[in-house]
């Protein structure tokens, strides 16, 4: 069948102009062959009449800063961080302010380049720090739970989704009525992150009908689309060359496999990997590896074949988000190399257990999270056809049945599988062997742990008055606090889609209200005392996401305020003079700076580019005495130094959700709350991240057990009785003994209470949720004592030891065409 050699990629903004986000026509080229009618342009229809992201208000946003800082601080380097933001509201911050205003009036939104900056700029490897995971439930239809099966369904839905986006058929995202800008979704497919030596940048390819297949480090690719954007191949079809692609792979030696394993090197440091890319086209962009180079940066997604079975949820989650890490003779035959980290990956095992890894410069959760529900939904949805032809589709049309077509309405499509064969030199080979033993250090670096809770989720805690997301965000306080006995930056996303290109905002979760909850909550004061703190807590932490969701957060600003000063400092160094906010050359302003902490402000280098498109240049440095004396101040550097980055994203279609630590001493904290159940995944450098999962399921049963004690003591009803009201007057009085008036029994004996205490309900069977004390071993209620009491009195309660308490501190048909078995 003739092919053709697919066109460059386009950068992601050359593409998306040729997209029209407010037209009332189809996207993309369109065929006389196969045309469906459909409605169209429903996808953008509101972007025209979304608002832009506000700027808020330079006092308030220093207000806000100081409140979010404050319970991170002792009262002295507070004050000091209130004097410097005093000097900066006097000095420098109105007059970054005014050049902010005036460089947004031109923009979508003043945060957006500064933020894709931020993301294209960092050098360090993508796997682990910046690419998260989604892992979906397994398939409802027992025959798709398998490999071949599995990723033949995903395959043709999430070619499905591909076609309604293209096509301008999928309905816009809303949240309570209100429309969510949709500008991130052109990114999820033909999206690449192409590394260069001054920072990365994002191509795209629109027009992009092939996926590529990855099978034991072996490349493969075939079309799913074609010209029309309509799926040219049925579920059967595309599990034929999967089945087909499998044993091919299996074929090939270990040893020449690990020798072609190209995606490890998407692994590598940024501009190392930018170095090796040269190397590989340095023969021309027609040369065999600049093509499939190509083939790669321009496929609809990546599907990875693993040939790996998990069966618990940690080794599911590890899977998902950095491969496994398997040696054996020397060559390494885990998963971890069965990847390529630039783009879009569908990943499934052999047992069929399925996820999504993606890259997140150009997206976010709730966008990717879409794709996937739609996808989840459409293969149960399409196996309700098979059995009903009157079941409802989730598109608004579909494409032309693949078998009764004419062969001829095809047009210029390749459906068989074809290996990409790598020119790997000596030098290529070598930076293989050296990217597989980096990658297999860092993925030995870290670790996972999930947490299933199944004793209750949503519903739940919603019949007792409490936010989910702010409920569970105090668990995750209050089980940091149990172990260590101190507070630390904590991060979540609060979503701004609502407004025009709208990405996120940072809530910080420690506040005032929560220190006090923690606090209390591990100290010996009745149930109800600790109830009416954790509901305070919850109102702050809710009312702070509110305003986040407004755009009226404080990170965002503050952070664009930092890369305004940025640029006119570049231009001071460079030109000698000032600058009013606004000039020709805005390009050329762009982070080199490194940080763990992708989702807080880089610590000392941004960007400032007049482009809107997801690229980026050079850097400067910039003499500290210059720096703004609120960006100088440690306390900046504390709350960006993200001890439990968390985030709160998933529905019934997944399972987990996770990412890696973004510090070298934090937890990454992924959780979907689910109706029953609330789902964890925790990951971290080797800090205790077992006991900290174990810590936080503790305290989730104890503070059931608090909330059902509240309840049952404000509903219940007198427990004495007459008799037991005579006894108590009799008590401690003699009785007379006289012939006439003897008791039948002596009050001997020592009188056991009445009183039913908390620590003796818990130890039975009917009253009790069966929980412990949330510290394990240490326990709340050893002796009776708890935690906040020894804290407090400084002594062990059984031994009187002294406690030390730690302070805070076209295209042609590439490749080997393989032959197709019978299937």
């Amino acid at each position: 069948m003739p092919s053709k050699i697919p066109a460059q990629p386009k950068s992601l903004d050359e593409s998306l102009a040729g997209m029209d986000l407010n037209s009332k026509n189809p996207a993309g080229p369109q065929s006389k062959a196969a045309k469906v009618p459909y409605k169209a342009g429903i996808t953008f229809e509101h972007q025209s009449a979304l608002k832009k992201l506000p700027i808020p208000e330079l006092h308030d946003t220093c207000r806000k800063y100081l409140d979010a800082v404050r319970p991170l601080q002792t009262p002295r380097e507070h004050k000091e961080t209130e004097a410097a933001v005093k000097e900066f509201l006097k000095t420098d911050g109105p007059e970054l302010q005014e050049r902010l205003k005036k460089y947004a009036a031109t923009k979508p939104s003043y945060i957006e380049q500064f933020w894709y900056d931020s993301y294209l700029h960092y050098d360090n490897p993508v796997v682990l720090n910046l690419n998260p995971f989604f892992l979906l439930e397994d398939d409802p239809t027992p025959a798709r739970n398998n490999q071949v099966t599995r990723a033949a369904s995903l395959v043709v839905s999430a070619s499905a989704f591909a076609r309604a986006l293209r096509r301008e058929e999928l309905p816009p995202d809303s949240f309570r009525g209100t429309s969510l800008c949709m500008y991130q979704y052109p990114r999820l497919f033909c999206t690449a992150r192409i590394p260069t030596a001054d920072g990365c940048v994002m191509q795209s390819d629109h027009t992009s009908k092939h996926i590529v297949v990855i099978c034991r480090s072996q490349y493969y690719w075939f079309d799913v689309l074609d010209d029309n954007s309509d799926v040219i191949m049925t579920e059967k079809d595309v599990a034929h060359n999967l089945q087909a692609i499998v044993e091919d792979a299996q074929n090939i030696p270990i040893l020449e496999a690990a020798k072609s394993a190209i995606g490890v090197l998407t692994t590598e440091n940024r501009r190392v990997w930018a170095g090796l890319r040269e190397v590989l086209t340095q023969d021309g962009a027609d040369s065999n590896n600049s093509q499939c180079l190509r083939i790669v940066d321009t496929a609809l997604f990546i599907l990875c074949l693993d040939s790996f079975s998990p069966t618990t949820g940690a080794e599911m989650s590890m899977n998902m988000l950095c491969g496994t890490n398997s040696v054996e003779k020397g060559i390494q035959i885990g998963t971890c190399t069965n990847r390529w980290y630039d783009k879009l990956q569908i990943i499934v095992c052999e047992n069929g257990s399925a996820g999504i890894n993606f890259e997140h410069t150009g997206v976010d959760g709730h966008t990717v999270l879409r794709m996937a529900s739609d996808v989840y939904t459409d293969t149960i949805l399409r196996f309700a056809r098979t059995i009903n032809g009157n079941a409802p589709s989730l598109w608004a049309s579909t494409s032309p049945d693949p078998s009764k077509r004419d062969p001829a309405s095809f047009g210029n499509v390749n459906t068989v599988p074809h290996r990409l064969e790598w020119t790997v030199t000596p030098e290529i080979s070598l930076a293989l062997r050296f990217a597989e033993t980096r990658l297999a250090d860092l993925i030995q670096q870290n670790e996972f742990q999930v947490l299933e809770f199944s004793g209750y989720g949503k519903n739940f805690i919603t019949s007792m008055g409490f936010s989910p997301d702010a409920f569970v965000q105090m668990a995750f306080q209050a089980a940091y606090y149990g172990l260590y006995g101190r507070v630390e930056s904590t991060y979540e996303p609060a979503m701004t889609k609502g407004f025009l290109h709208g990405r996120t905002e940072a809530i910080r979760t420690v506040s005032d209200a929560s220190v006090d909850y923690v606090r209390k909550f591990c100290s010996d004061i009745p149930a109800e005392a600790k109830i009416e703190a954790l509901k305070k807590a919850c109102e702050r932490h809710t009312s702070i996401t509110k305003e986040c969701a407004k755009g009226l957060g404080q990170d965002r600003h503050l952070y664009a305020l930092f890369c305004i000063w940025q640029r006119s400092s570049d231009e001071e160094n460079s030109n000698g003079t000032k600058s009013d906010g606004e000039s020709p050359s805005l390009d050329g302003y762009s982070s080199g700076g490194e940080t763990d902490d992708i989702v807080g402000s880089p610590s000392a280098r941004s960007s400032y580019s007049d482009d809107i498109s997801i690229t980026g240049s050079s850097a400067c440095k910039h003499p500290q005495s210059q720096t703004p004396a609120i960006f100088q101040d440690a306390a900046w550097d504390r709350l960006n130094n993200t001890i439990l980055s968390t985030s709160n994203c998933g529905n019934p279609s997944l399972r987990l959700f996770g990412f890696g630590p973004t510090s070298a001493d934090g937890f990454g904290l992924g959780y979907i709350i689910k109706d029953d159940s609330i789902s964890i995944c925790a990951s971290s450098k080797h800090r205790q991240t077992k006991r900290y999962i174990d810590t936080l399921q503790n305290y989730l049963l104890e503070i059931r057990h608090h909330l059902r004690q509240t309840l049952r003591q404000q509903h219940a009803a007198p427990t004495s009785s007459r008799a037991r009201d005579a006894d108590v007057e009799l008590k401690g009085h003699m009785v007379p003994i006289n012939n006439s008036e003897r008791p039948s029994k002596l009050l001997s004996g020592r009188a056991v209470s009445s009183m039913v205490s908390a620590a003796s309900e818990s130890s039975t069977g009917e009253s009790s949720d069966s929980e412990g004390g949330m510290v394990g071993g240490y326990g709340y209620f050893d002796a009776g004592k708890s935690l906040g009491h020894l804290l407090s009195t400084g002594k062990n309660a059984t031994h009187g030891d002294d406690i030390v308490l730690e302070k805070a501190s076209g295209r042609r048909a590439i490749g080997k065409a393989i032959r197709l078995a019978e299937y």
